[in-house]
């Protein structure tokens, strides 16, 4: 795993830059900047793992593979993955390959599927596309959502680890007033690796409602009572 060491624009991502991304197309059309998200990264995390442990280099292999499916526009384009044979699945849910990931509408939509009737979800992503829910997240957390590697309980060729995800409300969601309080998501996850250390499946455990109520604490009882339908004593996220 030794080619994620980061790389000469950002020392925790790879594949940013150099001769292998001079025809990467970006969704912004240039590569992102993450020095505000890793700020929140070096002044929140929890653990400092040893230069070149498996640890280091499972968290950077996390933290590009979340930078290629959220900022590359082709999967051709991905590096940490094999796109002919990757698969995706969140909470026993059915696997998605890429291909089926784009037609649900991207990452935001695929990390926050559910099987909740429509009148209890907070987020639906039935309803939003790549765009919208890209506006909505990055409102909502200016700052950017950042990542550590809790644990890595195996080694390739399996991947097994424990992670937190943590951001800063301070944009609306949803309708729902920014707080400016810390949001935080746990969560395992196993990633099969290839030869090459590509992935080749990804699978996900983790509540979403954990992050979702998160962005509702200031919702008054009306609030939540027009968005569940009717049914605000009911919680959305069990």
């Amino acid at each position: 795993m030794d080619q994620y060491k980061g790389s000469d624009v950002d020392k925790y991502i790879c594949f940013m830059s150099g001769e292998s991304e001079k025809n990467t197309t970006w969704k912004l059309g240039v590569p992102p900047n993450f020095d505000v998200v890793n700020k929140l990264f070096e002044e929140g995390r929890t653990k400092i793992w040893p230069t070149g442990s498996l640890e280091e280099q499972v968290q950077n292999l996390v933290k590009t593979w979340e930078m290629e499916l959220f900022h590359k526009m082709k999967p051709q384009d991905f590096k940490t993955v094999d796109v002919t044979k990757l698969t995706f699945s969140v909470n026993g849910q059915k696997p998605l390959t890429p291909k089926g990931v784009a037609k649900i509408g991207g990452g935001y939509n695929m990390f926050l599927q559910t099987s909740l009737p429509q009148n209890l979800r907070m987020y639906d992503s039935s309803e939003e596309t790549v765009d919208t829910a890209h506006k909505l997240f990055t409102t909502t957390f200016p700052r950017g959502f950042a990542v550590e590697i809790l644990q890595v309980y195996s080694g390739p060729p399996v991947i097994a680890y424990k992670f937190r995800h943590w951001g800063y409300m301070e944009g609306p969601f949803k309708g729902q007033p920014p707080t400016g309080e810390l949001v935080e998501l746990f969560g395992v996850c196993t990633m099969e690796l290839d030869e090459n250390f590509k992935i080749v499946k990804v699978e996900f455990f983790y509540d979403r409602g954990e992050l979702l109520a998160g962005l509702i604490k200031g919702a008054s009882a009306t609030t939540l009572d027009s968005t569940t339908g009717g049914e605000s004593s009911a919680c959305p996220f069990s």
